[in-house]
């Protein structure tokens, strides 16, 4: 299986696991999903049987593929290995790192919370698009230059 095929397979997992669980009859890639996903994470990384560092980065690359579908499906951008990371790449050298997100979360909490990274996601990329991207708006003619 190639790492793209085991990714994919595993957000399908989670999609299929954690759909119960959550109660949401619409649980898959959407926005909703990772407010979930945020609270889930939160709810596992408190619990006693979960204190090793093993089990986070087991979670992490289950997780963090479900959460890169979602920024797949909802914002665009593909997945690609760059530097030995898979990630989701939009282009320009943009790009966003769920597994590293998940991990950080379970690291250090809600400070580090996959929903608020998630949302920033189309603000940031926007920004940066905007900023590389040369202004081709066309000069107006003053009022007096035109027609003539």
């Amino acid at each position: 299986m190639t790492p793209r095929e085991m990714i994919s397979a595993n957000a399908e997992l989670v999609v299929g696991q954690l759909r119960e669980a959550s109660g949401m009859e619409d649980f898959g890639y959407n926005a909703e999903s990772v407010a979930w996903l945020d609270g889930f994470i939160e709810r596992q990384r408190v619990r006693p049987e979960f204190a090793g560092v093993e089990a986070a980065e087991r979670m992490s690359q289950t997780l963090g593929s479900f959460l890169g579908e979602c920024v797949v499906r909802c914002y665009g951008g593909v997945w690609a290995e760059l530097e030995g990371t898979w990630g989701v790449t939009f282009g320009g050298g943009n790009a966003a790192f769920p597994f590293n997100k998940v991990r950080k979360q379970f690291e250090n909490g809600a400070e580090d919370s996959v929903l608020s990274w998630f949302e920033t996601i189309p603000v940031i990329f926007a920004r940066r698009q905007a900023e590389t991207t040369p202004d081709v708006t066309p000069k107006k003619r003053p009022w007096w230059k035109l027609g003539g």
